[in-house]
């Protein structure tokens, strides 16, 4: 769903109101309670969600309970967990929600402290697991950048669609340290990079293995191609290599039969002229 002039100028308003708010608040190291509060309010003005009927907090879990969701006309948008604005957030302040929207078949869960956002996508696979998407400081970033507005307007209430959010994910998840790291270790991209080098200095001879190690040992994090986030990354590569793949393969075979059908309609056309002319 396009997101309209009218609200990208209501969010860039409100960010910009809320950033002196936020600052005020973590200089007087305001509780949860207080936090959530602040949330609930960017959620409301600055997002365009109706206060009281589309932002609740009626979600228990296990006795305890989620922050704050967000539901429109029965559908629940994403779940909110809401930590006080000068704690440190940490993966494991997310269980809750994820546990719950797991359970209940809700794909977006956001973690916040007033300050920082992050924008969760809930797995349904086995084991169940959850993906960070993307991640803001709200107190540091200019209102109205193209970040800012990007992220707050894939939520807001005009914006939020399942396919805009799933396109919104793709993009953060091919673009992501894993993925590249991934994608600069694929067989064409080393070739390519032989290539490069062999420009550059054509009397050195050097080949993709030799490359992959430099970049594997010296060039590359280890965390970036080691662990879960790295198997995933690698997974997804494949996944969208292969769907490229059957992409190239389709709009071949469509351009073998637009090529048939074209001389097969010449050739039809040319029997029936020379039936004519006889």
């Amino acid at each position: 769903m396009p997101v309209g002039k009218r609200a990208i100028e209501r969010i860039s308003r409100g960010l910009k109101r809320y950033q002196e708010i936020l600052i005020a608040a973590r200089k007087r190291d305001v509780s949860e309670s207080d936090t959530v509060v602040i949330v609930g309010d960017i959620l409301s003005d600055v997002l365009g969600y109706e206060k009281y009927v589309e932002i609740t907090t009626e979600f228990a879990i296990k006795g305890t309970h989620v922050d704050l969701a967000v539901k429109v006309a029965n559908e629940i948008y994403f779940l909110v967990e809401v930590k006080a604005i000068g704690v440190e957030l940490k993966d494991i302040h997310v269980r809750q929600a994820i546990d719950y929207g797991a359970n209940q078949g809700i794909e977006w869960a956001i973690l916040t402290n007033g300050a920082i956002w992050r924008i969760y996508k809930i797995e349904f696979k086995k084991p169940i697991s959850h993906v960070l998407v993307a991640q803001i400081d709200l107190s540091a970033i200019d209102a109205r950048s193209e970040d800012a507005t990007e992220f707050f307007a894939n939520l807001c209430k005009e914006g939020f669609a399942k396919s805009q959010m799933e396109e919104f994910y793709e993009q953060h998840q091919a673009t992501n340290k894993h993925t590249i790291a991934v994608v600069l270790l694929s067989e064409h991209m080393l070739n390519q990079l032989r290539l490069g080098l062999r420009r550059i200095f054509p009397s050195v001879q050097v080949d993709t293995e030799t490359l992959d190690l430099v970049l594997r040992n010296d060039v590359l994090k280890r965390e970036l191609i080691e662990g879960e986030e790295a198997d995933a990354a690698v997974a997804l590569v494949k996944k969208a290599t292969r769907a490229a793949a059957r992409e190239k393969r389709r709009v071949a075979k469509m351009a073998v039969v637009k090529a048939t059908a074209i001389v097969a309609a010449t050739s039809s056309q040319a029997t029936t002229d020379s039936a004519k002319n006889a």
